[in-house]
């Protein structure tokens, strides 16, 4: 796949990961927020991650120059309507998201690939907002994206096996592997993942264990997980994990997704995780 100019949308933790794993394999980047002070933030925050990366994998400052060389950080949302593939990654609220993408399907290069790169929302919704539905697939990547090596690739009733292609030849692109699911609820990554985060939220909630840290030993020394559900939550966003939680209880209509209540105690209590410095661990290294 030649290194065509990839639309990023969205500068939250997702977001910021997408674009530097993007403009860390060769492709150009622009990446959208809808405040500029967000975007410049991103930006930011990729350069530091890079100085890490830079000790874990000897890369030398002309690559790390080259990678922020490549992504352009703006509020102007105009600025992807002529991108070769667009990578959607907003807030996971779907009336958001389909004001955007109902935008999106009027101001898009004809043909253009539109994933959505969301923890639960079915493709199919994003599908209708679009003349030409064809063009739009899921992408769910797993953070921290630069890292991760697999990513889950929807499929939707109506999305065309050219569309499937150019997404899979994007990740292969980033040096990743990917497998095509059909379309469903949290797929299958999240339809999985949610009960078990959930159940153990549920554990902590009940007493049934003391800590935290003692539910994520046990899964990380009992089933060789190398990070336990709760660490998961916090790394993943307290408030996305709420929110994949609330659309997965909307869709399936079933009590087994409901959200534990202190989930939503966190959120309204500003505990999102590593991404602010409180969740269920305190840290040091918020964005």
């Amino acid at each position: 796949m030649t290194r065509e100019t990839i639309g990023v949308l969205g500068a939250g933790v997702m977001g910021t990961g997408v674009a530097h794993a993007l403009a860390a394999s060769g492709f150009k980047v622009t990446l959208v927020d809808v405040d500029q002070t967000r975007a410049d933030a991103a930006r930011a925050n990729i350069e530091k991650n890079i100085r890490m990366y830079q000790l874990l994998h000897k890369m030398d400052q002309q690559q790390a120059d080259g990678i922020m060389g490549r992504i352009q950080a703006t509020a102007d949302a105009s600025a992807v309507y002529d991108a070769d593939f667009l990578i959607e990654n907003i807030t996971e609220k779907w009336a958001l998201k389909e004001a955007l993408h109902r935008t999106l399907s009027q101001n898009l290069k004809p043909g253009t690939p539109v994933v959505a790169n969301t923890s639960a929302i079915p493709i199919a919704h994003f599908a209708k907002c679009y003349a030409d539905p064809a063009r739009v697939a899921g992408m769910h990547f797993m953070n921290p994206v630069p890292l991760m090596p697999m990513v889950e690739v929807i499929r939707a009733p109506t999305t065309s096996e050219q569309t499937l292609a150019a997404c899979r030849a994007l990740i292969e692109g980033m040096g990743k592997q990917s497998i095509v699911v059909n379309d469903s609820p949290g797929f299958i990554t999240n339809r999985v993942m949610m009960l078990t985060v959930n159940e153990a939220i549920f554990c902590l909630h009940e007493k049934v264990a003391a800590s935290a840290k003692d539910i994520d030993r046990l899964f990380m020394s009992c089933f060789g997980h190398k990070m336990g559900p709760l660490a998961t939550t916090d790394l993943i966003g307290v408030d996305t994990v709420l929110l994949s939680l609330e659309v997965l209880h909307h869709e399936f209509k079933d009590d087994k997704y409901r959200p534990c209540p202190l989930l939503r105690e966190m959120v309204a209590a500003g505990r999102l995780g590593r991404k602010n410095g409180k969740g269920f661990y305190d840290y040091d290294d918020a964005e």
